[in-house]
């Protein structure tokens, strides 16, 4: 299982960034360092939001996380104001790319991919 992801974000962009996970699902946790993080999580897993003046946005890596209410979230991402691209579909499952504040990519999924044997 993975623990959490870290992502920086300028500080600019950071009450915007806590806002579009929040609709994902999202809630703040203590963060037990200097302040120097935002930690978020969601059913145990973990999103650590590092404070950068200049954050490095890779142009394709992303985080996925699996969406419940998918429909409904999309929409009221869509509605907040954020950029929502409906994918693909794989498993038979929607998905959807949106465009975190800072430019980072996150994956939505409906579900997660069927377990393997």
């Amino acid at each position: 299982m993975l623990q959490h992801a870290g992502i920086e974000v300028s500080p600019a962009d950071l009450d915007r960034t806590v806002e579009f996970f929040a609709i994902l699902g999202f809630i703040k946790v203590p963060d037990p360092t200097d302040g120097a993080f935002t930690w978020l999580e969601c059913a145990g897993t973990q999103i650590h939001l590092l404070h950068e003046p200049n954050p490095t946005v890779p142009p394709r890596a992303h985080v996925a996380v699996v969406v419940p209410q998918f429909d409904a979230a999309l929409a009221r991402l869509q509605e907040h104001g954020f950029e929502v691209e409906r994918r693909r579909e794989y498993w038979n499952e929607p998905r959807a790319l949106a465009i975190a504040p800072g430019g980072h990519r996150v994956e939505l999924m409906a579900a997660p991919p069927p377990r393997t044997p």
